[in-house]
């Protein structure tokens, strides 16, 4: 070896040890940042005073088919016109839900049930389950439901990942006591949804990085970003569903909502509100979201008390 040799050699090195690094960052630290960003359990919401205080609420737990244990806040109605079970969004938790809580109960007489999500809130787990596990355990839910309520109709209510999470819970062996699904601004699917995000929040789209992380969240949390789909799972559907989605919502796309809705085999109906952000659209108006809900619910047998 000459003297002449050994700034290629350094080159050289220098190289692979360059590409060694990069190939660190891509296989193991960006896709777990992504992991750690995404699925991995968030930071309990502060507590803080809402309708659900007012009320008489029994707190549930329940086992989940993989052995996590599950909350719930459930607020039993004197005239039992049916049980609605109540679905938060991703990093919310099941007190977010009291807005909706007070009108199934108050004005429609039914009893409401509010699930803490898994790796939410008071329930058990490390992950985030984006509604593919969540919508098993939302049978087990209708199962503790049919048990308090002697059977009487039931109504799953989802806004964002708890919109997702009904969705994918219609495509699966529901009870008959299911008789309407209603879904406030839900993404199509776990894949579509982080890549739109990716876009959103970087810029770009990588979807090999989706494919890694998607592996590691196989290894770690026993499920792949590409089979949690509500696209595939309202396919199968014959629960009557009600979709709503704001119109200005970029951050679960409003066309999301038209491909769900012409996905799904069930009878459905379209709500949207023009000028309504990401889970906004009771916000935005309000007045016009309870008449809409109310006609759904009283086209399927669900009467108005108040």
């Amino acid at each position: 070896m000459t003297s002449k040799d050994v700034p290629v050699i350094i080159t050289f090195f220098s190289t692979v040890a360059i590409l060694a690094l990069l190939t660190g960052l891509l296989i193991f630290a960006v896709p777990s940042y992504f992991y750690r960003l995404t699925v991995a359990r968030k930071a309990p919401n502060p507590r803080e005073p809402n309708w659900l205080d007012t009320q008489a609420v029994e707190e549930l737990w329940i086992q989940a088919r993989d052995g996590l244990r599950l909350h719930a806040y459930y607020i039993p109605s004197p005239l039992a016109a049916g049980t609605a079970i109540l679905v938060h969004g991703y990093t919310g938790d099941a007190r977010q839900m009291a807005y909706m809580a007070r009108i199934f109960h108050d004005q429609f007489g039914m009893n409401v049930l509010l699930p803490d999500a898994r790796g939410h809130g008071q329930s058990e787990g490390h992950y985030i389950g984006f509604g593919w596990h969540e919508r098993l355990d939302m049978l087990v839910w209708m199962d503790q439901a049919r048990e308090r309520s002697g059977g009487t109709p039931l109504v799953l209510f989802g806004i964002s990942m708890g919109a997702s999470t009904v969705l994918m819970t219609s495509g699966e062996d529901v009870p008959p006591e299911l008789k309407l699904i209603i879904a406030d601004c839900g993404y199509t699917s776990v894949v579509d949804e982080l890549s739109w995000q990716m876009k959103l929040r970087y810029r770009f789209s990588f979807p090999p990085l989706i494919r890694i992380v998607s592996c590691m969240v196989k290894r770690r949390a026993g499920y792949t970003f590409e089979e949690a789909s509500a696209l595939e799972q309202v396919k199968k559907s014959h629960v009557p569903t009600l979709f709503i989605h704001g119109e200005a919502d970029t951050f679960v796309p409003f066309e999301m909502c038209g491909r769900l809705y012409r996905a799904c085999a069930a009878p459905k109906e379209l709500y949207t509100v023009p000028g309504a952000e990401h889970g906004l659209a009771y916000s935005v108006d309000g007045e016009a979201y309870e008449q809409r809900l109310t006609l759904f619910l009283e086209k399927y047998g669900f009467s108005k008390i108040l």
